[in-house]
């Protein structure tokens, strides 16, 4: 599938800094689509508005000593955009395999803008396809176990991404856990996954270094659902959860793993605006940053 080469109306931190798709180290990839929110809605315009939000991101970094941009951003035209149209979750996941394999394949840094969760199982078929027959762990910021074999009579129910993920075969990690059902329990029981519920990590002190040893393979891929941050912090998700990480706590898990594994890609999902607040998506916008800012620093961009 060729990529597309027409820069997207607004570009991540803004058209003056954007920089061309063969100059580009990191692509923006907005994934616009939803279909299967079971609360609040709004998720498929989480990824303009993180855009729009960028525009307002200092382009300097005061943790990193650094301007950011200069790795080369480029932003993708949305695909799968439910705003334009019904799209099935079939043909969603079809253009997203498509789409994250050809940038990938062309040494591109993707992160994935959604739009419902989902979507993360097509980003991730993309990087199996990519590296065939070579394990990656799944390390997932979130809310929800999202492990449910089905979800309202379907198998890819935001509900359901890391079910779709387990079933490839791949490790995981998930973080922040505080939301499961009985089934997804048995099934955490039943396979020993790797399971950091949100209560652990306020009184346990040691949980970042136990959770950084639990990943076994080399190459990661890292799912953000924003409802893994304390809602108190990102309140404009479909789905809030009391409690949930803080900001730093977020950033030093995420650098230490940039650090001493091999990101192979990134996405942030489950953005749905609130009206007359920009907390929410600006905190996104300067999370989606601070990923290429960590990806720069351990690949020496």
């Amino acid at each position: 599938m060729a990529v597309q080469a027409t820069v997207a109306v607004l570009p991540f931190l803004g058209a003056e800094v954007a920089a061309p798709y063969d100059q580009a180290k990191c692509v923006i990839l907005p994934i616009p689509f939803e279909a299967t929110t079971t609360y609040r809605r709004g998720c498929e315009n989480g990824p303009e508005a993180i855009l729009e939000a960028s525009q307002q991101v200092e382009y300097y970094d005061e943790e990193l000593d650094r301007e950011l941009w200069e790795a080369g951003i480029y932003t993708h035209a949305a695909i799968a955009d439910t705003r334009q149209g019904s799209v099935t979750s079939a043909a969603m996941l079809k253009v997203t395999q498509e789409t994250v394999y050809s940038l990938a394949a062309d040494a591109k840094f993707v992160i994935a803008l959604g739009g419902e969760h989902s979507i993360t199982t097509g980003v991730v078929a993309a990087y199996c396809q990519l590296y065939p027959g070579e394990s990656f762990t799944v390390v997932q910021i979130d809310a929800h176990g999202d492990l449910r074999h089905e979800y309202e009579g379907s198998i890819h129910n935001h509900a359901c991404v890391m079910r779709r993920i387990v079933d490839m075969g791949l490790p995981t990690l998930q973080i922040g856990i505080r939301s499961i059902c009985r089934e997804e329990a048995d099934l955490i029981k039943e396979k020993g996954l790797n399971v950091f519920r949100a209560r652990e990590l306020a009184t346990q002190p040691d949980w970042m270094e136990r959770a950084w040893a639990a990943i076994q393979t080399r190459k990661v891929f890292i799912t953000i659902d924003l409802d893994g941050i304390d809602p108190t912090l990102m309140p404009g998700v479909g789905t809030p959860e009391p409690g949930g990480l803080n900001w730093y706590s977020l950033l030093t898990f995420l650098r230490k793993i940039f650090s001493t594994h091999e990101v192979i890609g990134c996405d942030v999902m489950e953005l749905a605006p609130i009206t007359d607040s920009v907390v929410s998506e600006f905190t996104a916008a300067k999370l989606v940053y601070k990923l290429i800012g960590y990806q720069s620093l351990a690949r020496d961009w």
